[in-house]
């Protein structure tokens, strides 16, 4: 993996939940992780221009009828991935060259990071910051079907927060 590619990411950062400067993390920290994260993980990703995603912060309500419509869960759940990628629509090669290659669109229930991270005794910083980094995973192909690629893609999770130096706790 090659982490020395300066990459650009354009981040639609929408925080549906905190009020202006309440949030413990803001769109600087994000956009961070995320150019960051993609430049670490640049050898699994197509070669663009750039890159582009959306990230939303919101409450169990909102996350609930999205879960509820796409996956067809009608619960909450602390996040949603959904892939550009995962669509086999051919792209031309010379746009990438030019123009930003969207990855699709990560969604966070903030009640559900707040609960799992009392659960988990660390900061909602990093519960939002892990919850983002398996999303972002997710954007770019991985998933966890079963015991062994769910416990590779935590390991990358980790391995992620420590290339933005957040803590265990």
């Amino acid at each position: 993996m090659s982490e020395t590619l300066p990459l650009v990411v354009d981040l639609c950062l929408q925080d549906n939940y905190f009020d202006p400067g309440n949030s413990p993390v803001d769109g600087e920290t994000c956009h961070y992780w995320l150019e960051t994260w993609l430049s670490y993980l640049s050898d699994y990703l197509p070669v663009a221009a750039g890159y582009e995603l959306s990230l939303r912060l919101t409450d169990d309500r909102e996350i609930r009828t999205y879960n509820s419509q796409y996956r067809h869960k009608d619960q909450p759940t602390d996040v949603l991935a959904f892939a550009a990628l995962e669509v086999d629509f051919p792209v031309d090669e010379g746009i990438l060259e030019t123009e930003p290659l969207y990855l699709g669109d990560i969604i966070i229930s903030v009640e559900t990071a707040q609960q799992q991270a009392l659960t988990q005794n660390h900061s909602l910083a990093r519960e939002l910051a892990w919850l983002t980094a398996h999303a972002c995973l997710h954007l770019l192909g991985w998933d966890h079907p079963d015991e062994t690629s769910l416990l590779e893609m935590l390991s990358l999770q980790e391995t992620l927060l420590t290339t933005v130096k957040i803590a265990d706790t």
